[in-house]
Parts: C-alpha cells; sequence; structure tokens
C-alpha cells in the first residue's frame, strides 16, 4: 500500500492527489490519500479528507511507500518509524502555499541528512516509486536522529540565564 498525505494546510495541492489517482488508475497497487481541502475526488483511491493522528501513524506503519506534502513534520513521523519518505513540497506559482518554504526547507532537509527522496518536479514521481527500494537502499544507513533534546537544552539554559 502507498499511503500519501498533503497535511492539514487549507490550500489545495490538487496536481500531487490527481497524479497519485492517475498513477493508481494503470498500477497495481492500493493507493490511500489523506487529500485535505483538495476539492478533486480520486476515483481510482481510496481517500478521505482528513485522517485522524492516530489513523495516520497506523497508515504509516502499515504503508510500503509513504509520500507527504513538504511540512517537515508529516516526513519527520516518517523518518520516526526509520522509513524513508517520497517528499513533494507544495509550489507556491501552483497556489499550493504562500512561498516556496516547502521546497527550500525539502531541499536543505535533503542536503544535510540524505534520508529524504525529494521530488520537485512531479513527473518525477511515478519512477520514484517504482525505483523506491533502490533509491532508499543508501538511506537505510542515514537513521534519523531528532535534536529535540539538545534544542531544549539549549532553550533551557537561555531562559535560565534570562532569569537569574
Amino acid at each position: 500500500m502507498i499511503f500519501v498525505t498533503v497535511g492539514t494546510h487549507e490550500q489545495p495541492f490538487t496536481r500531487l492527489v490527481e497524479y497519485m489517482d492517475n498513477w493508481a488508475a494503470t498500477h497495481d497497487e492500493e493507493v490511500l490519500i489523506q487529500t485535505g481541502f483538495t476539492p478533486y475526488e480520486p476515483k481510482h483511491c481510496k481517500w478521505q479528507k482528513l485522517f485522524p493522528q492516530k489513523e495516520i501513524y497506523k497508515f504509516n506503519e502499515e504503508a510500503r511507500i509513504i509520500i507527504t506534502h513538504g511540512g517537515p513534520s508529516c516526513y519527520i513521523d516518517v523518518l520516526r518509524i526509520d522509513k524513508k519518505p517520497i517528499v513533494v513540497p507544495r509550489i507556491h506559482e501552483f497556489g499550493e502555499h504562500i512561498d516556496n518554504h516547502q521546497l527550500e526547507v525539502g531541499r536543505e532537509f535533503s542536503k544535510r541528512y540524505g534520508n529524504i527522496i525529494l521530488i520537485e518536479d512531479i513527473e518525477e514521481l511515478g519512477k520514484a516509486i517504482e525505483n523506491y527500494d533502490e533509491l532508499s537502499a543508501p538511506m537505510r544507513d542515514k537513521p534519523f536522529v531528532p535534536h529535540s533534546k539538545e534544542f531544549c537544552d539549549g532553550l533551557s539554559k537561555i531562559v535560565d540565564q534570562l532569569f537569574s
């Protein structure tokens, strides 16, 4: 199963939802899409506008491939369960977001950590799905290491200094 999530941003992500629906029409693998505020209704996939977070975690666990929009919290959730996501950033010029920060953050994340498959051109998504095992294999040596504790410790020191 391939699980696709466009997050909860209020702008539609028709480009990704429609692409995956068309992909599913010609392939024999189940595709489940969380479409968010996208008005396009898939015809060849199971879909729902929004899923409770608990279900998203379940789908992430069950899916062979997870495709997310470029919101870092979505792909970090996937990395935390030691899977390598395909990330398709929302693009401003297509009316998918207010700017191109998802693309910029995705590029930097990919460069720095090397553990996401970043798709900048939607026409490359099918190849990434078909070659997923080959593309993700070198990433197995690059586990996700969150820096939350270091961040919180550093912030705590700053706060302590402010109030001492």
